[in-house]
């Protein structure tokens, strides 16, 4: 079982040092994401192959990297990721997107804690709903709100960068067919996009 192995990342660690590795390259998923791996390796002297500490940390919630992603001027979907979680300014900040609008647990993932709200007299109920989710899923209520967009494509731009600062987009992937927010079929190049649009994709992700 990966928690009887891989995910034993001490033993990496101590292999590597071992071996005299100088890098460790996580794979995908599981330890790829999980800044404690990445600090130990720091601390003990190891390159960790993906993003830092601070980056895992700040991508996993979604308030804060969309706070980040406004400061770079990446394009984001009208809503709300503030710190003030009063349920009547999240019902105002709704309101003032314009209905329907999309609740989303700010930490975890993996679908959970979102709720689709069409109308303004059900969003107290929704957001009750997601928030108890959030809190039971990843044990914490604070929620963002976005417009929500029907029928959406899900494009991802892969970048690369090392530790000076240089940073490159490895083009696109599309991931819009999925089954309960989990992505079921990943296709890339992305069909129907424009050498325009998916240069501007890609400049946004590494701005």
């Amino acid at each position: 079982a990966p928690r009887d192995s891989y995910l034993q990342w001490e033993r990496i660690i101590a292999a590597a040092k071992a071996t005299g590795a100088q890098a460790i390259h996580p794979g995908y998923g599981f330890l790829s994401e999980n800044e404690a791996f990445a600090e130990a390796c720091a601390a003990n002297g190891l390159v960790f192959i993906g993003p830092s500490a601070a980056s895992i940390q700040a991508m996993g919630l979604k308030a804060e990297s969309k706070r980040l992603m406004e400061q770079a001027g990446v394009p984001l979907v009208p809503g709300y990721h503030g710190a003030d979680q009063d349920p009547h300014l999240l019902k105002h900040e709704a309101d003032r997107i314009g209905y329907p609008v999309l609740i989303k647990a700010s930490a975890g993932g993996g679908g959970k804690g979102m709720r689709a709200v069409e109308k303004a007299e059900d969003f107290a109920a929704a957001l009750a709903s997601c928030q108890r989710e959030a809190r039971n899923s990843f044990g914490s209520e604070a929620v963002l709100i976005e417009k929500y967009v029907q029928r959406p494509r899900h494009i991802e731009i892969q970048v690369f960068g090392d530790t000076h600062g240089n940073c490159v987009y490895l083009f696109e992937r599309d991931c819009s067919v999925q089954r309960r927010h989990q992505k079921v079929l990943e296709e890339a190049p992305a069909p129907g996009m424009t050498p325009e649009l998916r240069q501007a994709m890609g400049l946004a992700a590494v701005a």
